[in-house]
């Protein structure tokens, strides 16, 4: 997410929109900088990311309708929106913007990599691989599995699956 009035170089891929809303931009971003994604981006590059790498990324594709799209929408609108450059956006995405506590935010950004994950239909299996795999010594942590058991201001029941 870009600040307004702030140019880019020809090094950071950027999107443009031909249709779809904030609240699109705002999910799109969620599993962008999610950590299921970021896992599976780095199979492929890890400095340099260029549009002919991006373009096959494995993006879920849930309905609106679907609160995991939803919460998503939340989570990334929320932690986009540091400052009152974002205010507009924040606005359009129905959140808030401005600063909050380290701890509150990293509470916020395990639930959206657990609601991700969920998108992606990982177990928890698969997440202690990606963790055993990502970085040397990233181990799952307790905050995390909590999350990803029984994420924040969602029912439940959206996020039992039997191999957990």
């Amino acid at each position: 997410m870009v600040p307004p009035k702030i140019f880019i170089t020809n090094t950071a891929p950027y999107f443009v929109w031909h249709r779809g809303d904030e609240k699109d931009h705002a999910f799109l971003l969620g599993v962008l900088c999610s950590l299921p994604l970021d896992w599976y981006a780095r199979r492929f590059v890890e400095i340099h990311l260029n549009y002919h790498v991006l373009d096959p990324f494995p993006v879920p594709r849930p309905s609106r309708g679907n609160p995991l799209w939803g919460r998503t929408v939340e989570l990334a609108g929320r932690l986009a929106c540091p400052d009152r450059r974002f205010a507009r956006w924040a606005k359009a995405v129905g959140g808030e913007h401005g600063k909050f506590a380290d701890e509150e935010k990293r509470g916020m950004i395990y639930e959206l990599d657990a609601v991700v994950a969920h998108l992606y239909g990982l177990s928890e299996p698969q997440l202690r691989h990606v963790f055993e795999t990502f970085h040397e010594g990233w181990e799952l942590s307790q905050s995390f599995a909590a999350e990803f058991r029984h994420p924040n201001k969602q029912p439940r029941e959206l996020f039992d699956t039997p191999s957990l």
